[in-house]
C-alpha cells in the first residue's frame, strides 16, 4: 500500500492543475516541469549562466543554511538577507532537516562565538575547547567543517581534518601479528605436547595477552602517541594525512603539524587536540 498520490498523478483544482513529484514530495504546476524551482514554496538560487532558478538538493540547502549561520556567528558577515534565510529555513523544516533543531550545547557555542568577537567572552578558554570538543564527539556539524573556507579579509583557508581510525589501528598491526604468531608457536610447541588444545580455544586464551602486549609496545616504544589524521588541503582542497606522535624515538609532531600541500605546495598548520587546519598568513 502507497500512501500519497501516484508519482505523476494530476489533481485539478478551482483554477489550475498540480501534480504530484514523489522524488521530492511536492505538488508542482503542470505547466513546469517537476525539476523545475518554485520560489513560493522553496528556497531557490540563480544560474549564472542562463539566469534560471536552479533546485538545490537537502544535502546542498543544508550546507548554505549552516554557511549563514557560521558566517553570521564567527565572521559577522552576513550572507543570506533576513528574508532569504527565513524561507531556506522554513524550507528545512518543511523537509524534516534536523539542522535547523539546535541543541543547548550548539546553541551556547554560536552564543560563546559571537561573545568572544564583540569583546565581551562568556567563556573561558578551557571552557570554549571542552564544548567545542563535546559537539565534535556528538557529530554536531557547528564543530566540524570538512569543507575549506578561506577568509578574503585575512587571506587564510581553514578546514576541519578527521580523526584516521583505520590507519591508527594498523598501527598495531606489526607487533599484534608477531606476538600472535609467538603464542600459536608457544601453544603448539610448549602446551600441545602435554595437553591437547583446540586451536581456537588456545587463541582465545592468548587474546588478551596479544592485545595488552601490542598496545604496550605499540605505545611506548614503537608509534609513542599516536594519533592519524587526514582530510582536504584547505587550499586546494587535495587530500592530506597527518601522522602526530614519535616513531621509534625520532620524533614528531606534538601539538602542532606544519604541513605542505604535495599538490599545491601551500603550507599549512594543523592543531592536533582540534585537527583544525588553516595556512600560514601571507
Amino acid at each position: 500500500m502507497v500512501d500519497g498520490p501516484a508519482d505523476g498523478k494530476k489533481i485539478p483544482s478551482g483554477r489550475k492543475e498540480i501534480g504530484f513529484d514523489a522524488a521530492s514530495g511536492r505538488f508542482y504546476e503542470t505547466g513546469r516541469t517537476a525539476e523545475e524551482c518554485v520560489p513560493d514554496d522553496e528556497y531557490c538560487v540563480v544560474d549564472k549562466e542562463s539566469g534560471k532558478l536552479v533546485r538545490l538538493t537537502l544535502k546542498e540547502k543544508e550546507r548554505i543554511f549552516l554557511d549563514a549561520l557560521q558566517s553570521y556567528y564567527v565572521s559577522g558577515r552576513q550572507l543570506l538577507d533576513d528574508e532569504e534565510f527565513d524561507l531556506l529555513k522554513e524550507d528545512l523544516q518543511w523537509n524534516g532537516s534536523s539542522l535547523v533543531q539546535m541543541n543547548r550545547n550548539e546553541a551556547k557555542y554560536l552564543a560563546a562565538v559571537q561573545s568572544y568577537l564583540n569583546g565581551d567572552p562568556i567563556l573561558s578558554d578551557a571552557e570554549f575547547d571542552e564544548l567545542k570538543a563535546t559537539l565534535k564527539e556528538e557529530g554536531s556539524q557547528f564543530a566540524i567543517s570538512t569543507e575549506p573556507k578561506c577568509y578574503i579579509d585575512t587571506g587564510i583557508c581553514t578546514v576541519t581534518m578527521q580523526e584516521d581510525f583505520f590507519r591508527t589501528n594498523l598501527l598495531y598491526l606489526p607487533v599484534g601479528s608477531i606476538l600472535f604468531l609467538l603464542w600459536l608457536g608457544f601453544g603448539f610447541e610448549v602446551i600441545e605436547p602435554f595437553i591437547r588444545v583446540n586451536p581456537l580455544l588456545l587463541i582465545a586464551l592468548g587474546a588478551p595477552a596479544i592485545y595488552s602486549g601490542t598496545k604496550t609496545i605499540t605505545d611506548n616504544y614503537i608509534f609513542v602517541d599516536n594519533k592519524v589524521a587526514y582530510g582536504p588541503c584547505p587550499s586546494c582542497e587535495a587530500e592530506n594525512r597527518v601522522y602526530f606522535g614519535d616513531i621509534l624515538g625520532v620524533e614528531g609532531f606534538k601539538d602542532i603539524a606544519e604541513v605542505k600541500c604535495p599538490n599545491c605546495k601551500t603550507e599549512f598548520t594543523v592543531q592536533r587536540n582540534t585537527l583544525r587546519a588553516s595556512t600560514v598568513p601571507k
